[in-house]
């Protein structure tokens, strides 16, 4: 059932997905398209490069690009070279970009000739190296370097149990987590999930609308492709009417996404009266809880299976996973993927529930991370006794179909998008006229939650747009909030935590009158 086969190092797959599928498009964008005999060469050239520019082993490599083919030789590169892919969303503000240069400490970065600026502001800290991928003042171009190898550079096999990617994820302090993860974890994934349950192969054509930096799209759009021998489309960003005219193409036949874009791509089809869905076989949500509505809606409007999953950064992606057919319970999240452990624990005994009882789920196996970067504490805290604690309460029903019901962690998970109260809370607290604020997440229709501020305020509370305005200085707009409210005071217990469990009943409360 597991797909041992499909995982190797980098050093040993690329080169045998060139001999098996030779100009076969690997992946392709708006602007270009590689096969994969070129991908295997264009990355081991490209890896030449950052050893010769000083990149050992280990050593850390910065991806801060749009979503492109680019982006997808930089990262493989990197874990070619025998270093570290650190993924950087290519809209991050300048104090995202910095924490991570300065946490992971990046010493090369490709990036776009239009943030040369942004680090150049960084003054020490800004990497040793640059390259631009669209061009710049760089002697030798992104296409150039990857057109021939450095000379004088050997590259040993890539470790495939060494740490080769640091993705972020946002942590409930309000500072962003680097998960360390390793090609052997992500590729088991693969081995367990997209290839035997969701039946990844090599006659597929993905349409990919997920941002790369992403665990998801890193492990799902990127490594899986490749180690099925599939190819892809990768769309820069996610557009409604985008993405239904390349499925009006009829050439895909997979296609990867949250349930806010299942539910604007629905919605936007049917006001059209179409239905570019024709070719596709079967689609993948994940990345937030999938509404057993919206799953049923889409299916019996398109007539294509839409499979939901759990997964999180830390176990490389996916825990658990619906299988095609129909045997799935409505609203559930799957089965644990075969050769992974799993238990429902009570959070304050680590002892497991009863049978169809909530508690915190655990996570054991060759997916989970090697443990969060240069956070010791936090590392000690997840993983207790070779088990990864999610934070995320959960119920099994006695086949096994597990089901998310909440979570401990008091992470906002907006489209996808994990959003940190308490950064968003620093942020507000600066405004001129805040004495204190509150984020909370609360139920939305189409996004999954949204973040609604409350807030303590001197005098005059301040205007939706102007909270908006002074947050966007500093916060991507994903983690702006929704909503304002007026409150008196913030109920915190005795050791200060916000009783965020409160002020949603409030929210709710006032909604409803």
């Amino acid at each position: 059932m597991i797909r041992t086969d499909l995982i190797a190092p980098l050093a040993e797959l690329l080169p045998r997905q060139a001999r098996a599928f030779g100009a076969k498009t690997a992946f392709e964008d708006a602007a270009r398209s590689i096969d994969y005999s070129h991908l295997n060469d264009e990355v081991a050239a490209l890896a030449t490069h950052f050893r010769d520019r000083g990149i050992e082993p280990g050593g850390t490599v910065g991806i801060w690009l749009p979503n492109s083919v680019d982006w997808v030789v930089a990262a493989l590169a990197a874990i070619r070279a025998g270093a570290i892919a650190v993924p950087i969303a290519h809209d991050a503000k300048h104090n995202e970009m910095a924490y991570r240069v300065r946490d992971a400490a990046i010493s090369l970065i490709v990036t776009s000739v239009g943030n040369s600026k942004a680090l150049e502001a960084l003054g020490d800290e800004c990497p040793d190296a640059i390259i631009y991928a669209d061009g710049g003042d760089e002697p030798a171009a992104f296409a150039t370097l990857c057109a021939s190898p450095a000379r004088g550079v050997e590259l040993a096999q890539d470790d495939i149990d060494a740490v080769s990617m640091i993705v972020y994820t946002s942590g409930t302090t309000g500072q962003p987590k680097g998960v360390m993860l390793t090609t052997r974890s992500m590729l088991w994934v693969n081995a367990a999930c997209w290839a035997p349950i969701f039946g990844l192969g090599p006659d597929d054509v993905v349409l990919s609308p997920l941002p790369l930096f992403h665990s998801y799209a890193l492990n799902f759009c990127v490594l899986s492709i490749v180690a099925n021998g599939a190819s892809e489309y990768v769309m820069e960003r996610f557009s409604t009417q985008e993405a239904l005219a390349l499925l009006g193409t009829n050439r895909f036949t997979k296609m990867p996404g949250v349930p806010t874009m299942f539910h604007y791509l629905m919605l936007a089809a049917k006001e059209a009266g179409i239905n570019p869905f024709e070719s596709v076989d079967r689609c993948v949500s994940a990345g937030a809880i999938l509404p057993a509505a919206l799953n049923n809606q889409f299916e019996d409007y398109f007539g294509v299976e839409l499979l939901d999953g759990y997964g999180i950064t830390e176990t490389s992606t996916m825990v658990t996973m619906n299988w095609p057919g129909q045997g799935r319970i409505p609203g559930s999240c799957g089965l644990p993927l075969p050769g992974l452990a799993v238990r429902i624990v009570d959070p304050g005994s680590g002892k497991d529930v009863t049978q169809g009882g909530e508690g915190e789920l655990i996570v054991r196996g060759p997916n989970v991370m090697k443990g969060y970067h240069a956070k010791p504490d936090a590392t000690e805290a997840a993983l207790r006794d070779g088990w990864y604690h999610t934070g995320d309460l959960a119920r099994a029903n006695p086949s096994g179909f597990l089901t998310i019901t909440g979570r401990l962690k008091e992470l906002i998970i907006r489209g996808g998008q994990n959003i940190s109260p308490a950064e968003v809370e620093e942020t507000v607290q600066k405004m001129e006229g805040v004495i204190d604020c509150a984020i909370v997440g609360v139920a939305h229709e189409t996004l999954g939650e949204v973040p609604v501020a409350f807030i303590v305020a001197r005098e005059a509370m301040p205007e939706m747009q102007q909270v908006k305005e002074f947050c966007l200085q500093t916060l991507s707009s994903y983690k702006l909030p929704h909503d304002l409210v007026r409150i008196e005071t913030i109920p915190r217990t005795g050791s200060g935590k916000v009783l965020r469990y409160r002020l949603r009943e409030i929210y709710e409360l006032n909604q409803k009158n």
